[in-house]
């Protein structure tokens, strides 16, 4: 009996986050495992178009887990988002032989996969973002490496603003979401956490914690700032500033935050996730996300997973506000 899926296209799109390519390594020794063929797409979608490939075999793979960025690259396509780019990237499919694809990336990566999904091709899509803030699942690839590097990083910063008994304004990533300012404040014990998802009060949020913590003897102070905050590290910092006289230094980590060695959970989880997505291609089902919610891994249908939303977890948001001495 002929297999239903005998090659399978692989690629990376977006914001490039650690742990893609132990998902790269996860599809193609599955696809080897299961007799499938793997054709890594480079440049994302802008590679979909233009018929930039490699063949994806077990060595190819090999020693991959450990290294962040991805393989394949990454690429914006202007191109991809008309009509007729898409039906350019249907034809390099056909060309290549390619049964199925497997785009790892966010909700962008997501949105191209449906419009290939209407044009008749079999589609999945792994979250891959530092951002964590893919709504159909409770974790996404890279998040935790985010995390770390944003800590060790603030933990340096600590350390010299103390020297100078400063107060140090850190912006993290996170695009429009600050699930990552969040989680990195409660970790690293910061003064005052400002996250977009909330409307600010500067007295209560953010000054009065700052003079509290004065009041107790601390003469250093740490407030982290979501880079989807109005205004930025910068504002947030002037504020302080103006209303407080305490010398104030601003630090915006960047890019930095989407490099490094994979964490062990972003080498796991990229891994599962990888797997299941080959999995789902062989079994026949087409237009999913894989997903993880708890300690379960889910699909679910991409236009569905498109239209969830995704909040702040409200119970470490009351942590931070508990822990920051925030009324």
């Amino acid at each position: 009996m002929e297999k239903a899926v005998r090659r399978i296209g692989v690629f990376t799109s977006g914001g490039d986050a650690p742990g893609m390519n132990a998902a790269i390594r996860a599809v193609a020794r599955t696809c080897q495992h299961m007799g499938i063929e793997c054709v890594g797409i480079r440049r994302g979608y802008h590679g979909l178009i233009n018929g930039d490939f490699t063949k994806l075999d077990f060595e190819s793979v090999s020693d991959l887990s450990r290294r962040g960025g991805t393989m394949l690259y990454s690429a914006r396509s202007e191109e991809f988002k008309t009509p007729a780019g898409q039906e350019r990237a249907v034809a390099t499919c056909k060309m290549l032989g390619l049964d199925a694809l497997i785009g790892i990336g966010g909700d962008g990566t997501f949105q191209g996969l449906l419009r290939l999904a209407e044009r008749g091709l079999s589609v999945v899509g792994i979250p891959g973002t530092i951002d964590n803030d893919i709504a159909c699942s409770s974790y996404t690839i890279g998040y935790d490496t985010a995390c770390n590097t944003a800590l060790e990083s603030i933990d340096k910063l600590r350390d010299t603003m103390q020297s100078h008994e400063r107060c140090s304004v850190v912006e993290v990533m996170g695009h429009r979401a600050g699930h990552l300012a969040l989680n990195v404040g409660v970790a690293c014990g910061a003064t005052a956490v400002i996250v977009p998802e909330h409307p600010v009060d500067i007295e209560n949020d953010l000054l009065e914690p700052i003079r509290r913590a004065r009041l107790g003897g601390r003469t250093h102070f740490m407030v982290i700032v979501a880079e989807g905050v109005e205004g930025g590290a910068y504002a947030v910092g002037k504020v302080i500033e103006d209303a407080t006289a305490l010398d104030t230094r601003v630090t915006v980590l960047g890019h930095i935050q989407r490099g490094g060695s994979p964490s062990s959970r972003d080498r796991i989880t990229a891994t599962y996730m990888g797997f299941e997505a080959v999995r789902l291609l062989a079994e026949g089902k087409t237009c999913r996300v894989v997903a993880l919610q708890g300690e379960n891994y889910v699909d679910y249908d991409i236009t569905e997973a498109l239209q969830m939303s995704k909040s702040l977890d409200q119970h470490t948001y009351e942590v931070m506000r508990a822990l920051t001495g925030v009324q």
